[in-house]
């Protein structure tokens, strides 16, 4: 019992400290968004010092500030996109287990279809139908990452349809619609809000890859994709804190998501405390 508490502390606690590492870079990049866009041509392409952590870049911007904001934009993309992702799954997945019959084989065949197409490729197609930009980058990635997690949805629904509790509610009487808000959507909620975080890591790893081949949002924002792309063209003058710095901070950034959805699921799921 003893090792039981101390692992859900344990994950209770890895949790939290994800959360406020993640909340923190969220806010310092929206506060300091109008600092990354402030150019100083007698400060260019310093390498990293105590008055610039991060260098700075051939305009004299300080690179702490525009990898911050640029990570907070990120986030704040992966929040939207994964929220829309993960709504379409739940209704797309629990819709082709409760419906079955041709309703199941058109959704199924639909999520095949979508993972066929290589994904960077579709986030690119769909961000280009949208106009790029804001608008293209976040219906690019909110429309092609739902797939996965309607699969899980859908093997969950059709398990619990299947369980004696969920039979017997039905032989008592009840509706459809109160097997599923009292019997299947309470059992469902783990599994979902746990590939809802998931999704967070490849939404922002994917907006970041679309904005650095060009699809995504502009130029002008400082967004980690632009960053990165801009910093191609210096990497070969030795100024590699142009690329190294913010890469290695949006890997950081995907890395907390994938601990926050972890020690969630731990939380959620008893059994994996114990591992």
């Amino acid at each position: 019992m003893k090792g039981i508490i101390n692992g859900r502390q344990r994950a209770l606690a890895l949790l939290l400290l994800a959360l406020v590492l993640l909340c923190a870079v969220t806010a310092a990049g929206a506060l300091l968004s109008d600092r990354a866009m402030v150019t100083d041509f007698s400060r260019k392409n310093l390498p990293p010092c105590l008055s610039s952590l991060f260098g700075t870049d051939w305009m004299g911007r300080d690179m702490l500030s525009r990898t911050l904001t640029g990570l907070s934009l990120s986030i704040r993309i992966g929040l939207l996109t994964a929220a829309v992702s993960a709504a379409i799954a739940l209704a797309l997945g629990a819709g082709s287990a409760l419906l079955g019959g041709w309703a199941d084989s058109i959704i199924s065949w639909v999520i095949d279809l979508v993972m066929g197409i290589p994904h960077i490729l579709l986030v690119m197609l769909i961000s280009l139908a949208f106009g790029k930009g804001f608008a293209g980058v976040t219906a690019g990635v909110a429309l092609s990452h739902w797939t996965s997690l309607a699969r899980v949805v859908r093997g969950e629904v059709l398990q619990l349809k299947g369980a004696p509790y969920v039979l017997a509610a039905g032989r008592l009487g009840q509706s459809r619609r109160a097997i599923l808000r009292r019997h299947i959507l309470p059992h469902l909620l783990p599994q979902f809000l746990v590939g809802l975080v998931l999704l967070f890591p490849h939404a922002i790893l994917h907006e970041a890859s679309v904005t650095f081949l060009g699809f995504g949002l502009s130029p002008e924002q400082p967004a980690i994709g632009v960053i990165l792309s801009e910093s191609m063209s210096y990497l070969t003058t030795g100024k590699w804190w142009l690329a190294v710095f913010p890469g290695a901070s949006l890997v950081g950034v995907v890395l907390l998501f994938a601990l926050l959805g972890d020690q969630l699921r731990r939380l959620l799921d008893p059994a994996s405390v114990h591992m």
